[in-house]
């Protein structure tokens, strides 16, 4: 018989983590978010509305303390906090931006439990966190989850791409980052999932409607300079086109590339395809797909569509998340003291 586990969610979005630890037997206790838009769709999906997590003082990470809100302990604290400041595609200011300031809220938050503390701490972010400052800023993660008596090193880390690890089509590289509270465990090593491509049975067609009849809204028009740019690459293949910095990149045939926030702001990587109609970008509910949510996971109707894009692009994958919840109940029925 499984044992009783349970979990926290700090940047929680609209539930990616959750519901794929929750298919392991891990039920959320408490999240936080601070995007109110992100938090409807959470209680919406995830039935939370009567929970911590429908209350205002766990909007906001910085305004949320153990004590002052009360906040049980719990076997797991997962987040997958903000990553525009250490990707290599941005500004690259790291701790000097107010958005990665926000990893020390978290380890604040971690430290606050005292000696109830997680016995396991589950991050993601950007892979180029390990590189980026020369090698710096992963330096500082690294210090401040050993502080806190926690088992963690470069070892600790996988990056993970959707692609690899499970049957959706999608090309999603992010790292994981797996902590051991050493009170708890005589080691911190952890099997990651491996990667499973015998399970890549989907076709890209099995996520996307190439048949033309979507709204209207979807399709970009014929007079529009970006939709020329796009089909002079158009070939009638099942594939999908980037606009990326004035250049088209065109996927390879049956692959989706990374979906980001991006995707919710116009401008480039947004993903198109060319359906019977014309040529389209992919609609929330495809996007949804291919980030491996549920059929039954819907945006409240008030939720604008470039809210929902972004943070379809901001979440974790469920199908992911479930794989290593899968790992970490295995290494806490096995081996925590």
């Amino acid at each position: 018989m499984r044992s009783e586990l349970t979990a926290g969610a700090v940047f929680s979005g609209i539930g990616g983590f959750c519901l794929g630890l929750e298919r392991q037997g891990i039920s959320t206790l408490w999240a936080i978010e601070n995007d109110e838009s992100a938090v409807l769709s959470y209680n919406h999906n995830l039935k939370r509305t009567d929970s911590l997590m429908a209350e205002q003082p766990l909007r906001d990470i910085k305004a949320v303390g153990v004590k002052a809100n009360n906040l049980p302990p719990v076997d797991i604290l997962h987040a997958g906090f903000p990553c525009q400041s250490f990707s290599q595609a941005g500004a690259r200011r790291g701790f000097d931006d107010p958005r990665g300031k926000l990893f020390f809220e978290l380890m604040r938050l971690v430290n606050e439990f005292g000696e109830n503390k997680p016995s396991v701490l589950l991050f993601e972010n950007t892979p180029f966190l390990r590189h980026g400052a020369g090698g710096q800023w992963f330096l500082e993660v690294q210090k401040q989850i050993q502080k806190a008596g926690y088992w963690f090193s470069d070892s600790s880390c996988a990056e993970l791409d959707l692609f690899d690890h499970t049957e959706l089509p999608q090309q999603r590289n992010r790292l994981f980052m797996v902590a051991f509270l050493i009170d708890r465990f005589k080691n911190g090593r952890f099997s990651f999932p491996e990667k499973s491509h015998a399970n890549k049975v989907k076709t890209l067609e099995s996520y996307i409607d190439f048949s033309g009849n979507k709204q209207p809204q979807y399709y970009l028009p014929k007079d529009n300079r970006y939709c020329k740019m796009i089909e002079a690459h158009v070939d009638g293949q099942p594939r999908i086109y980037q606009l990326r910095k004035y250049l088209v990149r065109k996927k390879d045939v049956g692959v989706c590339p990374t979906l980001t926030a991006n995707m919710g702001q116009g401008g480039h990587n947004v993903p198109f395809i060319c359906d019977g109609q014309g040529l389209r970008k992919l609609t929330e509910e495809e996007c949804l797909a291919l980030q491996g949510f549920p059929e039954s996971f819907e945006f409240p109707t008030d939720i604008p569509p470039h809210k929902q894009y972004v943070h379809i692009g901001n979440s974790v994958s469920p199908l992911l998340a479930e794989k290593l919840g899968r790992q970490i109940r295995i290494k806490i029925e096995e081996e925590r003291l």
